[in-house]
């Protein structure tokens, strides 16, 4: 819904899509996906990233300390509980410029590579982290491309009205509303 969302503001990055969509598939919508066609939208999960990043699936989860631990000054002593705010995490100037701004190119290779481990962790991290994140980004493709091989979005509310708000998971304060107009 939330990269639905974005793709709808962004006629750029829809364009992309389809042109990566139309390499992929070819014009025949009706032509199945499979695991290996999925395995060629890079750009398309580029887009999905960047849509987690800012609108981050669980944006806050607990963790307890296994050893005795120094942040930033602070001793955290082992067995303490402490929270995890990936909606905040994932808003980090100096990782993520201009944390606001919807920008899939952040996650090419050649740009992902320079964002440190665990400052992007829409899936958890660690030996806890979610077992389905690849099913998970599969699903996404999936629905996505059958979306988009047939339609073009347009989001109908700007980002200032629909705003995010922070629960077990994110969901939005508002409906959130998109056009769809087929391509045909």
């Amino acid at each position: 819904m939330w990269t639905l969302f974005l793709i709808g503001h962004h006629p750029d990055v829809q364009s992309k899509l389809h042109e990566e969509l139309d390499r992929t598939f070819g014009k025949d919508v009706d032509t199945p996906i499979s695991v290996n066609d999925l395995n060629h939208l890079d750009y398309m999960e580029c887009v999905i990233k960047e849509s987690n990043r800012i609108y981050t699936i669980v944006p806050i989860y607990g963790r307890q300390f296994y050893e005795d631990t120094t942040i930033c000054g602070y001793t955290i002593p082992k067995g303490s509980s402490g929270i995890v705010l990936s909606y905040y995490l994932h808003r980090d100037e100096t990782v993520f410029p201009d944390p606001e701004k919807f920008d899939p190119d952040r996650f090419l290779p050649e740009n992902e590579i320079d964002i440190p481990d665990f400052a992007y962790i829409p899936f958890s991290a660690g030996p806890r982290n979610c077992i389905g994140q690849k099913f998970a980004m599969m699903e996404m493709k999936t629905i996505l491309a059958a979306i988009l091989r047939r339609f073009e979005l347009h989001s109908l509310d700007g980002r200032d009205k629909v705003l995010p708000l922070i629960q077990v998971t994110l969901h939005p304060s508002i409906r959130i509303r998109i056009r769809f107009r087929s391509r045909q």
